[in-house]
């Protein structure tokens, strides 16, 4: 890690409970980390927002039995084989399977290939979890 800086700020009390119960609801052993945290989501919100390099992981829930509808993810995976860098397939039951697919390159450039694989017929739910590749977080 790197030079450790101590900074000292104002809170109104009520903000300052808030903040203690924030920590302890999600089991930080301290505010700093808390913080560092809450800094580094706002970092990769702005990689988001400046449409700058990112990764980003779409979770597809479908009905593979839907026609067509394997081979259409599959094809757009392929279209875009240059920033898809992995995917994971689960069979949660006998037709409905998950998929996650981890892909990195500039942040607009995900959404339009999370987009494209959600509006295929038959996808039941996707959903897009946005994150950085690191390189700015340190």
């Amino acid at each position: 890690m790197t030079d450790l800086v101590r900074l000292s700020f104002s809170l109104e009390k009520p903000l300052l409970k808030r903040l203690e119960r924030l920590v302890k609801l999600h089991r930080y052993a301290n505010r700093s980390e808390y913080l560092r945290d809450l800094i580094r989501s706002r970092l990769v919100d702005q990689e988001w927002e400046r449409n700058q390099e990112a990764l980003g992981t779409v979770t597809l829930i479908y009905n593979h039995q839907a026609r067509h509808l394997s081979d259409a993810i599959l094809d757009l995976q392929h279209r875009h084989h240059g920033a898809v860098l992995a995917t994971t397939h689960l069979h949660l039951d006998e037709h409905i399977c998950a998929e996650m697919i981890m892909i990195k390159g500039r942040a607009g450039r995900i959404r339009e290939i999370s987009d494209a694989l959600s509006q295929q017929k038959g996808v039941l739910h996707s959903t897009l979890a946005m994150s950085s590749t690191g390189k700015k977080l340190a």
